[in-house]
């Protein structure tokens, strides 16, 4: 299979997914938690079914303002007869006022808040330094990759190459995440970095047999270099891939809402890395080869001439 020939295609692929994905950045922007944005979180026991869309998200809306809020089942002792809202930062009289709303209308206690299992706020200087505290996580994990993989291969191209991967990763979860609206709280930095971790996983597995076999190809046989040691890891990375693939698939499609929101990132995290470390990361190391030998051999043309 020719897969270094066809580069300019997998660029392609990649390349229309992730503006796809900033389009939808820019119009309709991220859903951010309140872990990212600030805001209140509400948790109420109703102690029997209800409907979160049609009954509860109304009165949020109309109590707090909130155009956007986030309703949502939780489980409870008896099933899924917990309620738990995340809105805009409201004051206590008004939380006080959507507990008292929704305890009428499913015939709650009202005079103790019994029922009112807790309520947090989180101010937006908080969120701001979750938002710094993912960027620099993320930052670091990938910077001391990069060492480990330029020491463990002894080429600054193999861990240029992986970044550059891992960034193509980050930013399909990212355009997931902006198509989907998926909320973006805490699970968002834990995806992110097990995506990371994961990814570039497959891609020490290629990049290794690349470098075990080198020895074997001429310096003018890189695309045949790089296409044989991937078929010689083909199946390894399929079959791992598919493996961690339908585990997170079974929690995708029997979790619970919170359960899926974390599962669904995971599940196209670990598809892009598989073909990140198939289709991107060794096309990249061949290009920057590529552009490394023709810098030589440019330099050397300016010294014969200078010394003739």
């Amino acid at each position: 299979m020719k897969i270094i020939e066809r580069t300019k295609i997998w660029y392609t692929i990649s390349i229309a997914i992730i503006l796809v994905g900033a389009a939808f950045l820019i119009f309709r922007g991220m859903n951010f938690d309140i872990e990212f944005a600030g805001g209140t979180m509400v948790q109420i026991d109703i102690g029997q079914e209800f409907d979160a869309r049609g009954d509860i998200e109304p009165i949020v809306r109309e109590i707090t303002g909130d155009t956007n809020p986030q309703v949502q089942k939780v489980s409870g002792t008896g099933g899924a007869t917990q309620v738990s809202i995340k809105v805009k930062e409201i004051t206590t009289e008004q939380i006080e006022q959507l507990y008292t709303a929704i305890a009428e209308k499913y015939g709650l206690d009202t005079v103790d808040n019994a029922n009112l299992i807790s309520h947090s706020s989180i101010s937006p200087t908080v969120s701001g330094e979750m938002q710094r505290t993912a960027v620099v996580a993320t930052s670091v994990a990938a910077l001391l990759m990069l060492l480990y993989i330029t020491f463990r291969f002894k080429d600054w191209r193999f861990g240029l190459s992986s970044i550059i991967a891992l960034l193509h990763d980050v930013l399909i979860v990212i355009a997931m995440y902006a198509i989907f609206q998926i909320p973006v709280n805490n699970t968002f930095i834990a995806a992110i970095l097990t995506i990371v971790g994961y990814s570039i996983n497959n891609t020490i597995v290629v990049f290794d047999r690349i470098r075990e076999n080198t020895r074997l190809y001429r310096q003018d046989q890189l695309d045949q270099l790089c296409d044989d040691s991937i078929m010689q890891t083909l199946s390894r990375s399929i079959n791992t891939s598919l493996t961690t693939i339908v585990m997170v698939l079974v929690l995708f499609i029997l979790g619970v809402q919170s359960v899926r929101w974390f599962a669904f990132p995971l599940l196209v995290g670990f598809l892009a890395g598989t073909y990140s470390s198939i289709f991107i990361a060794s096309p990249t190391w061949v290009l920057l080869k590529g552009i490394g030998r023709k810098g030589k051999k440019g330099g050397q043309a300016v010294k014969r001439v200078k010394h003739a």
